[in-house]
């Protein structure tokens, strides 16, 4: 079976406020996000790592963001990007998408339009190489990751944003084992104590919403390792 990675977003706002607000309603929708809080640190940072998505501020400091766009484009990093910005005018977003910009958004903007933009930039960047799937399915449980509706044996279940997260997680690396560390970074984008039980107990929820009800286990614990979801 091919891996399929987590798909990785680039926030560049210096503004806290939204770029928590950005960065937090990725991570409930089960991406990782990685936030950058001027221009330079976010060139930094795109260039040493591979990014599926950048959302990119015009408004930076010490590197704007059309500089920060077209010095990205210069060194032919090719990451989608879509511009945020509160300037409203034709010329503006013209400049935006000449400069490298994918595409362009007015604040203030719903998160909903950006998630959804989000997809429509993946999906484009995928067509090359195979679309990105907008279904995963392991034996009767299936999930759309579009419209976030999880079914096993026909049944609709209900599922909180970390323990959607988690399962997308384990679907997309079905048969491999993930690590409580691996989860952590994933599910809550960043790391701590990998000792600590939150893990556990985000995977005890998931299991009475995905099994308890159901024949046939699919979420295994591999003891001292991490977890594994496949069919019995």
């Amino acid at each position: 079976m091919k891996r399929l990675h987590v798909v990785r977003v680039l926030v560049v706002e210096d503004d806290e406020k939204i770029a928590s607000f950005v960065v937090g309603g990725l991570r409930q929708a089960g991406w990782a996000a990685s936030r950058a809080a001027d221009g330079e640190a976010a060139l930094r940072l795109a260039s040493a790592e591979r990014f599926d998505a950048a959302v990119v501020d015009l408004m930076l400091p010490k590197l704007d963001g059309l500089s920060l766009i077209e010095e990205l484009r210069r060194r032919r990093i090719d990451t989608p990007v879509i511009i945020l910005s509160a300037k409203r005018s034709v010329d503006d977003r013209v400049r935006g998408l000449q400069a490298g910009g994918d595409d362009y958004m007015v604040k203030p903007f719903a998160f909903t339009e950006l998630l959804a933009r989000l997809h429509a930039l993946r999906r484009r960047a995928a067509g090359s190489v195979g679309a990105e799937p907008t279904r995963l399915a392991v034996g009767d449980l299936s999930v759309n990751l579009l419209s976030r509706e999880v079914v096993r044996a026909g049944e609709k279940l209900d599922l909180q944003a970390r323990e959607f997260a988690l399962l997308e997680y384990l679907m997309r690396n079905a048969g491999r084992v993930v690590s409580k560390t691996m989860i952590l970074e994933h599910v809550w984008g960043y790391s701590f104590d990998p000792q600590t039980n939150v893990v556990d107990v985000l995977v005890c929820r998931l299991r009475n919403k995905v099994e308890k009800d159901f024949a046939g286990k699919l979420i295994h614990t591999i003891r001292g390792v991490g977890y594994v979801l496949k069919e019995s």
